[in-house]
């Protein structure tokens, strides 16, 4: 392991796997690291795929891959203590080729992932930790491992290992994320019936559904759960900001134990069986948070990256096209035996320009926002489902007087006023 590369890739998740890919599909000389003893094994997202980016990297990858289900439905669930208003869509046009989206477990997809970067001709190392870069005349020429004769080097090192990565803070491109630019999230992996899944959603054989939960969820923290289908298992998650939790001096697992047994979500899970626990750090910080991203032979990409759309709940298609994006930059460099920063920069560019840049930028303000006004979940959502509650009671009350009543209960003209006004900010920040 003493040669030279032209690129080492540390991690093996989404994004690190897609630049790897990439390279070795360009020509490319690249070694991808993965710390844990697979690719996925100490790898946590909520379990759903956006197809359109990994099918660009390879074409109907998904007649191959270990996907779960397709996900023919996505429901929005404003949770309160004893109610919920939901909504949602349901397309039966997303349960054929191409598919919309899937729902995946992390273990499984990314070794395939990893391994068809493999193919492809990257080598994979697996139980690797990466101490350090390698640093030269201002310039990252490599890694240093916690492997005996663990110096590696390369023409460029692409940066893949997560969520307020080490190397990248060793090398300045950025400082501790702040509590209120990461969120902190667990997750369990739930064995249930195939049968009795698709009993329980409504569904068809090979099709999925997804809930994403808001309100009573987090118990008025910013911050979601989750509960997605698999073929004969339930990703079931709860995530909050990691300032949230510390104010309100509330554990992550006592929140989805609190999720679990709510009574608007425990009879989706009754009778299953847990047969994982995750926890893991998400970048929600955005544009704002988002670190130096190009160095002298060094690239960062994903969520390393602080590349994730919180409102939207994007994060792997993001940290794959970034990945890609890297890639091809680094293959016009190697063209052009330049692996300078300003040459290497044109990945920031290319990313900026791309949608992962521009969602990123649309969203830039929305999680500072709702951050710093948790009313939004503590109060507007308990009102809404209030007012959703006395007007679908029949109780011999005409709907105009119901109407009023809830008017009043909303509060006085001023209090209105600023339900207004908050309506309206929260539709700038998100527009």
């Amino acid at each position: 392991m003493a040669e030279k590369f032209d690129a080492i890739v540390v991690g093996a998740g989404p994004a690190g796997t897609a630049c790897a890919y990439t390279l070795a599909k360009g020509g490319a000389s690249v070694l991808l690291l993965e710390r844990g003893e697979y690719p996925g094994s100490k790898n946590v997202m909520g379990g759903v795929l956006y197809r359109k980016t990994l099918e660009d990297i390879i074409p109907g990858f998904y007649k191959e891959a270990p996907v779960e289900r397709p996900i023919v439905e996505q429901r929005f669930v404003m949770l309160d203590k004893e109610s919920a208003v939901t909504f949602g869509y349901k397309g039966l046009e997303w349960g054929r080729e191409p598919y919309n989206n899937f729902t995946v477990l992390r273990a499984k997809f990314d070794q395939w992932f990893a391994d068809k970067a493999v193919e492809q001709g990257a080598l994979l190392v697996n139980e690797t930790v990466v101490l350090e870069c390698i640093v030269e005349d201002g310039k990252v020429v490599g890694v240093r491992t916690d492997r005996p004769d663990g110096e590696l080097y390369a023409d460029v090192v692409v940066l893949a290992d997560g969520v307020n990565s080490l190397l990248a803070k060793s090398l300045g491109f950025h400082k501790e994320f702040r509590p209120d630019e990461v969120a902190l999230a667990v997750m369990e992996v739930l064995k249930l019936d195939k049968k009795i899944i698709e009993d329980r959603f409504n569904l068809e054989e090979n099709q999925g559904c997804t809930l994403e939960i808001f309100g009573d969820s987090t118990k008025g923290i910013l911050g979601t759960a989750w509960l997605y289908t698999n073929k004969d298992s339930l990703n079931i998650g709860v995530g909050a900001m990691l300032s949230g939790l510390i104010k309100h001096k509330i554990k992550p697992y006592e929140l989805l134990e609190y999720v679990k047994k709510h009574p608007m979500i425990k009879n989706y899970i009754q009778g299953s069986e847990q047969q994982e626990y995750l926890a893991h750090l998400i970048p929600e910080g955005g544009l704002k948070s988002m670190p130096k991203v190009v160095g002298n032979g060094v690239l960062v990409v994903g969520d390393a990256a602080q590349m994730v759309n919180a409102i939207h709940r994007e994060g792997s298609n993001m940290a794959m096209a970034s990945g890609v994006l890297a890639a091809e930059t680094i293959l016009e460099a190697k063209a052009a035996s330049n692996f300078s920063e300003e040459m290497l920069d044109r990945y920031r560019e290319r990313m900026l320009e791309s949608f992962v840049g521009q969602d990123l930028k649309k969203y830039k303000e929305a999680t500072h926002h709702f951050e710093k006004y948790p009313h939004y979940f503590e109060k507007y959502i308990p009102m809404m489902n209030k007012a959703a509650s006395q007007m679908f009671t029949v109780d011999g009350s005409s709907k105009w007087e119901k109407q009023r009543k809830i008017w009043r209960d909303i509060g006085t003209t001023g209090e209105k006023f600023k339900i207004a006004r908050d309506l309206f900010k929260a539709w700038r920040v998100m527009k």
